[in-house]
């Protein structure tokens, strides 16, 4: 199985989401089935299908997160060197060339993207265009809405 990169940053966060769902929420959801089967006839009792249902919830993300965490390949991008060029982990400043319009965006793991927040999963096209380019390069991104042409403005390794 190939492991999945993700930043230090972002395997901290879903180790966190982990215990969060191991040490509150479940405990929560097993006293409300408690609760729920104690009131009675199950068939008909709908605090005890929600709370199996959420129950159901928790169990998948916590099998989810743990495979996730199991095939991650954590790297720590403070410690890349990669000479200007972008690759995994970088965060680049770029200018969309039609508009002027300065973004910026880190390189980081499908588990970790958030496109809102300026992080972009590794097999996005915008990353997969700028992957192994330099500061000054001009890189066209296919996007849904046609072709936008982005000029490398800085490449950092946080």
């Amino acid at each position: 199985m190939t492991r999945s990169p993700i930043t230090v940053r972002g395997a901290k966060q879903l180790r966190e989401e982990l215990q969060t769902l191991k040490n509150e929420l479940r405990p929560k959801i097993i006293n409300a089935i408690a609760e729920a089967r104690a009131h009675g006839d199950l068939r008909e009792n709908a605090e005890y299908h929600a709370a199996k249902e959420q129950q159901a919830f928790v169990e998948g993300r916590i099998a989810q997160i743990e495979s996730r965490l199991s095939n991650a390949q954590i790297i720590d991008t403070s410690k890349l060197s990669a000479s200007g060029r972008v690759v995994f982990g970088a965060t680049v400043e770029l200018t969309v060339l039609e508009t002027s319009e300065e973004v910026r965006y880190q390189i980081v793991g499908e588990m970790e993207a958030d496109v809102e927040s300026g992080l972009v999963s590794i097999s996005s096209p915008v990353a997969r265009a700028l992957i192994g380019k330099e500061e000054g390069e001009v890189v066209v991104v296919m996007t849904p809405a046609g072709e936008v042409e982005y000029e490398i403005l800085s490449v950092h390794y946080l």
